[in-house]
């Protein structure tokens, strides 16, 4: 077996790998030693811009299994045969701190998977909560700069997150779901994900309906307490990502169910809540959750930078069957998701290892720029149309049209007769048992007791009142407790 050779990234063998080149024995270095330079250039660009949001994450390889029939729903081609299985990337994330935070906080968890399907990549971004705590893309940086380390102290600030909460009462439900005994998985692997936002599913007759996914933990839901979760993070401030690549290396593969609620287009108009309003769910009663197929997770990353951290996910990836819906946060996230990547990888990083497409060609016009390794040769042309045999578009749509209507402009988010930033929190309060409740409001309880402002407090507690007259005062009751402490 012949020995490995060093070389430099042009291919040069390198002569010394422990020695600096020097003008002399005891000189200063030298210019044109252009080892050291490459590896002290290459050093200080390994690490990538973080992503702003879901910086901490685990990744993870395995399949989609279909084992139901929901041809009538959407002709999309890997979901149209029962026992057709589809190659799957998965990251998972927390949201609000840096690449170096702890895994065992209070914080949504990212859920965004990858399917490399025959027809290309399919995208679906979404959280373990059903629900998010805004309704409009514009409000988005705000919010995410509210939960963020605050400029001054570079520390999470209580007056920040409450204060913003306190100027946003759609906030109340997901506020409610974070607080609850779910805000802390106990690992990545017991918690159930969801595509929270609204979409559309297209069949081959061209009917349009639209769709949540819902993805159960097939090895049930735990979560840790407040005491529990800091003793962990002491521990082992990566308990999230040890406890998946174990599992994974033990060959006990972690699985998800998946189910959708099904609504026909037609019905969105009348529904009692908006049906694309990402702060309210759909009852169970009304749109009951059916069985699509199994999620397994088999094989972890080889490389974690390469596979986990260049990993890039954009909800604009469809393929035909699948499409958007009116959410306007989703509308938002069409857009702003794939611009991240652009910035943080390049306008190429669709062709990095684990973005690519497993099964589809991809044949375009996209050239050049950053990290360029497929531009064409002489014989193609990079504009369409033309006369010389290169891809051309084939008329199929994704998914059916939508109509639209009214004047331009900005316009608050349409009112359904149940709609308002209040009914769904107090509805999930009252399905919590008297334990749940207790953990909740002392959560609460923890952290809006530590905002400096009355006014801040007091506009936080009218939203649990309004959700619920019980909810309302048991917070307003703990809070008042641990400020005259």
């Amino acid at each position: 077996m012949s020995k490995r050779v060093l070389t430099t990234e042009s291919g040069a063998p390198v002569a010394d790998n422990q020695n600096s080149a020097t003008a002399g024995a005891g000189g200063p270095l030298l210019l044109q030693d252009q080892h050291l330079l490459e590896k002290l250039a290459r050093f200080n660009r390994e690490r990538i811009p973080e992503r702003v949001v879901h910086a901490r994450g685990s990744g993870a390889y395995g399949y989609f299994e279909v084992t139901d029939d929901v041809t009538g729903f959407t002709s999309a081609d890997f979901l149209s045969e029962v026992g057709r299985r589809t190659e799957t990337f998965i990251r998972f994330s927390t949201v609000a701190d840096s690449l170096g935070g702890a895994d065992a906080v209070r914080d949504p968890r990212g859920f965004a998977l990858k399917f490399y399907t025959d027809e290309g990549n399919y995208d679906l971004v979404g959280n373990n909560t059903p629900v998010f705590f805004i309704k409009d893309p514009v409000k988005f940086p705000d919010f995410i700069h509210s939960q963020k380390r605050d400029p001054f102290t570079g520390r999470q600030e209580p007056d920040n997150v409450w204060d913003f909460w306190a100027h946003s009462p759609e906030a109340t439900h997901q506020v409610t779901w974070l607080m609850g005994d779910r805000g802390i998985p106990a690992s990545y692997r017991h918690m159930d994900g969801f595509g929270s936002h609204t979409y559309q599913w297209t069949n081959a007759a061209g009917e349009a309906f639209f769709v949540k996914y819902h993805f159960k933990t097939n090895q049930g839901v735990r979560s840790l307490s407040a005491d529990q979760a800091a003793e962990l993070a002491g521990q082992d401030a990566a308990s999230h990502q040890t406890d998946l690549l174990q599992a994974i290396e033990r060959g006990v593969n972690p699985s998800w169910t998946l189910h959708v609620q099904v609504m026909p287009a037609a019905e969105a108009a009348d529904y009692r809540f908006n049906p694309f309003d990402v702060t309210k769910v759909w009852p169970h009663a009304d749109y009951p959750l059916q069985r699509v197929g199994r999620l397994v997770l088999d094989r972890n990353p080889d490389n974690v930078f390469a596979e986990v951290e260049q990993a890039a996910f954009s909800p604009n990836n469809f393929v035909p069957g699948i499409g958007p819906s009116p959410d306007r946060m989703l509308q938002g996230r069409l857009f702003a998701y794939a611009d991240a990547h652009r910035y943080r990888l390049g306008v190429n990083h669709t062709r990095l290892e684990v973005n690519a497409p497993k099964a589809a060609v991809v044949d375009n016009y996209g050239r050049d720029g950053l990290h360029a390794t497929r531009n064409g040769s002489r014989r193609d042309r990079n504009y369409e149309p033309n006369s010389y045999e290169g891809p051309a578009q084939t008329g199929r749509a994704l998914a059916a049209p939508q109509a639209v209507h009214g004047w331009t402009g900005t316009h608050e988010t349409p009112a359904h007769t149940k709609d308002d930033d209040f009914f769904q929190a107090g509805e999930l309060y009252r399905l919590m048992s008297d334990d749940e409740k207790d953990r909740l409001v002392a959560n609460i309880a923890r952290g809006l007791s530590q905002v400096t402002r009355d006014d801040v407090i007091e506009k936080n507690l009218s939203h649990f009142h309004a959700a619920d007259a019980d909810y309302g005062s048991r917070v307003e009751k703990a809070v008042r407790a641990l400020r005259e402490d």
